[in-house]
């Protein structure tokens, strides 16, 4: 992941501690350890502006504003990860129009990042009926226009445009604010949805006593760091998950293992163990998320720890995909396992269905829509 911003910061309260240096947008895998460090200087605490920034590098050069103020650790994270899904129309926007506003609060910033996108920036005259296409797409809301397109005049639309006076040198191009207001889609506390990171559930999060005036859901990315997930509550105002109300947005779980739990009935239970589950199917690929389906439809799993359990055991499941019967599974066993020594001559002497049909009594294995599965090391009766 490349770093958007790298931010010298300080604790004005203890000057003693001296400056740490930290990228962001934080890697997942290094998010408790860098919460920790800052701690370690009490920084990086959930909420407050606690962090005095000595210095920003950052290829978005307005950042340099935020010199000499006061940050939230994880505002200055997605503030990152905001800026790290723009296109390069967005980036010059988003510059052009901070530099325009002269913006040197965070919130703020976080606040353009929402609405940038309606400001229009050039920086090559050359081509007025580009220019003109693009202004009016820009004043749609960037909406579907193609058909308007055909009866625009955009050279006209560029000169009325440029004509109008109201457009602004910065360094970034000369930029058309179109009408744009800064919007307060940010409050200061809690951020609002942005799924960054490829995640498998996204879950929104509210008190349980319901959410006070002025105050938004909060939203948590699993598998998330333990650090993330604490200070997520925090900013929703609570301080357990079992205070808090949490309800399922996304997730991208194997399809059976969703079916089997209650996620959202889970998610407020045992987020913690939702969490860790999450974490083990991540890195799982496609063969081995279909292998899980048919064990969770086997060993019937009732809570996250035991579907976590299944996912770290794999290799004690045979599974077959596809096949529905006895004498698929044996024709299977005596083609493609490699337990027998084929004849391809004697294919009409090999009795596949009792084949199959004894293996799968030895294995005290099952069908399911998914195919055959059976654990390796059952018991014998």
């Amino acid at each position: 992941m490349s770093h958007v911003i790298k931010a010298v910061l300080h604790n004005p309260s203890h000057l003693e501690y001296g400056q740490i240096t930290i990228p962001f947008p934080i890697p997942l895998d290094e998010y408790d350890q860098t919460i920790e460090m800052l701690q370690a200087i009490e920084l990086g605490f959930s909420v407050n502006r606690d962090s005095m920034v000595d210095d920003v590098e950052s290829p978005y050069k307005p950042l340099a504003l935020l010199k000499n103020t006061m940050v939230n650790v994880d505002q200055l994270d997605y503030l990152a990860k905001r800026l790290a899904g723009f296109c390069a129309e967005e980036t010059s926007q988003f510059q052009a129009m901070a530099y325009h506003l002269n913006l040197c609060d965070i919130k703020a910033l976080i606040n353009l990042t929402f609405c940038c996108q309606k400001a229009m920036v050039i920086t090559d005259f050359s081509d007025l009926e580009k220019i003109g296409h693009s202004h009016y797409i820009h004043l749609c809301g960037g909406s579907d226009v193609t058909e308007d397109l055909e009866y625009l005049d955009g050279e006209e639309t560029a000169y009325l445009l440029i004509g109008s006076g109201s457009g602004v040198i910065t360094p970034f191009g000369v930029v058309y604010d179109n009408g744009m207001t800064l919007e307060q889609v940010y409050n200061g506390r809690q951020f609002p949805s942005y799924p960054y990171d490829s995640r498998l559930m996204v879950l929104e999060v509210t008190p349980k006593r319901g959410l006070p005036e002025e105050k938004n859901p909060e939203y948590l990315y699993l598998p998330a760091p333990e650090n993330q997930i604490e200070r997520t509550l925090v900013r929703v105002g609570v301080t357990s998950p079992h205070e808090a109300q949490v309800r399922l947005v996304f997730d991208e779980l194997p399809e059976e293992l969703a079916e089997a739990l209650d996620l959202e009935q889970l998610a407020e239970g045992d987020l913690p163990g939702l969490n860790r589950l999450c974490r083990t199917i991540e890195p799982m690929n496609d063969s081995d998320t279909e292998k899980l389906n048919a064990a969770v439809l086997m060993a019937l799993p009732q809570d996250a720890d035991e579907v976590r359990l299944l996912a770290e055991n794999l290799e004690q499941f045979t599974f077959v995909t596809g096949i529905q019967s006895p004498k698929e599974y044996g024709e299977y066993l005596v083609k493609e396992s490699s337990e027998f020594c084929y004849d391809e001559k004697l294919d009409g002497l090999y009795d596949y269905p009792q084949c199959g049909l004894q293996r799968l009594e030895e294995e005290k294995g099952q069908f399911s829509s998914l195919g055959y599965i059976a654990y390796r090391y059952a018991p014998a009766d």
